[in-house]
């Protein structure tokens, strides 16, 4: 058995993100210890890297839970699917290299994007999620983001990390003001224009996202400083009545 603490180290996650996966049920660990310290196993660990692999491909952690729940969920097929969008990641991860050196070398002679083209790679994605499931909020991304330049979701983004920034310069104050409940609920009308129908379920669930994943929590730390995100998650949390 491991401790939370080794596997944190083995799979090179935070303790707090193992302690979220736990909270939300998509990890729990198999015992703890007399002192109540969490413990896992070797098959413990086997499901994480699913976990992990499904992260690198950006599915939100309540879709990765829906279908690891899924009875009829096949780890080995899972892996098969997840191996062939990973290849199709590095073809054009390639193929933008490729085309960066040959921009560098000034062998280019013409505008070609063709390297930025991702329509196999959507069209493979769109297949496999399908087949594993969707949830409500993905397709409704999926259709709000359908047309849109990588221009376009880089402004959006930016956008977003500009709401952070705003959560940054009152990060000093009570997360319960007025002020951050306000920039709460603009933040959740952004989502709910730009992304998906954000209720108070999924703004939670995404409040505890941003200071339980790392990934999050560095991003709205970057766009509003040190704190940002553990003050907007606190703010969330008074908003959503928890």
């Amino acid at each position: 058995m491991f401790t939370v603490n080794e596997v944190s180290k083995i799979a090179g996650i935070s303790v707090r993100t193992l302690q979220y996966y736990d909270k939300i049920g998509l990890l729990p660990p198999r015992g703890f210890t007399d002192s109540g310290y969490r413990l896992y196993d070797e098959e413990s660990l086997e499901l994480l890297q699913t976990i992990l692999l499904f992260r690198e491909l950006e599915f939100p952690l309540k879709e990765i839970k829906k279908i690891m729940d899924n009875p009829d969920f096949d780890r080995k097929e899972a892996l098969s699917e997840q191996i062939e969008l990973l290849k199709l990641r590095r073809e054009q991860i390639d193929s933008l290299i490729s085309l960066a050196e040959k921009l560098k070398n000034k062998e280019e002679k013409f505008l070609d994007y063709s390297a930025f083209d991702k329509t196999k790679l959507k069209k493979y994605e769109t297949e496999a999620k399908e087949k594993w499931g969707k949830t409500s909020a993905f397709e409704e991304f999926e259709a709000k983001s359908e047309g849109r330049t990588g221009t376009e979701n880089s402004f959006i983004a930016g956008e977003m990390m500009e709401i952070f920034s705003e959560f940054g310069k009152i990060s000093g104050g009570s997360p319960k003001s007025a002020e951050a409940q306000e920039l709460v609920k603009k933040l959740q009308s952004f989502i709910t224009e730009n992304y998906y129908n954000c209720t108070d379920e999924i703004l939670y669930g995404l409040g505890q996202m941003y200071v339980f994943d790392e990934r999050f929590t560095e991003n709205i730390d970057n766009a509003g400083g040190k704190g940002t995100a553990k003050f907007v998650s606190e703010a969330i949390t008074a908003y959503c009545g928890k």
